[in-house]
């Protein structure tokens, strides 16, 4: 009895896997981003950012180099007191002007990720509609580190046509 029971168990479960396959998908995210119009929109903010950036940068490059000029025009005038005091400013302001440029990458990368933000949550809630819709149970994103895809199972333009994005033949 105990045989017929285990035996009836493994039968349920056999058949519970069998009806539950996965149907796995892949999206190129990148390629989506590229064909929708407000990314024009970003990459215009980035940029702007980019450039505030710069005319930061450049005015602590003139305020620097305006320090350098006084302490090289009266240095021969100063104590020993005034020579170690603008010795340290120049040198802090290296310092900040260094930090700066290191953070300046990072800056932008935060200011990109922040604008692209709308545009992800877009893609993901329409490529959760396509999915359900097409009954996946996964979907990968399309990157070189997958060895084989089907075309088939590519959803990157089934999600530009539930978003209203065409895209041309060649592309």
């Amino acid at each position: 009895m105990k045989t017929l029971q285990l035996l009836l168990l493994l039968v349920t479960f056999s058949v519970s896997a069998q009806t539950t396959q996965t149907k796995v998908g892949t999206i190129d995210i990148d390629f989506v981003l590229s064909q929708m119009p407000e990314i024009v929109n970003v990459q215009k903010a980035v940029e702007t950012y980019g450039k505030t950036l710069d005319a930061d940068l450049t005015k602590k490059l003139e305020a620097y180099e305006k320090l350098v000029q006084e302490y090289t025009t009266n240095d021969p005038t100063y104590t020993i007191l005034q020579r170690k005091t603008m010795q340290d400013s120049i040198l802090n302001v290296e310092t900040n002007i260094n930090k700066f440029q290191q953070n300046a990458q990072k800056l932008i990368t935060i200011k990109r990720d922040e604008e692209l933000s709308p545009l992800y949550e877009k893609i993901g809630r329409s490529l959760e509609k396509v999915a359900k819709a097409q009954k996946y149970t996964q979907v990968m994103e399309r990157t070189s580190n997958l060895v084989y895809i089907d075309n088939n199972f590519d959803l990157t333009l089934a999600v530009l046509n539930d978003m209203g994005i065409e895209v041309k033949e060649e592309e």
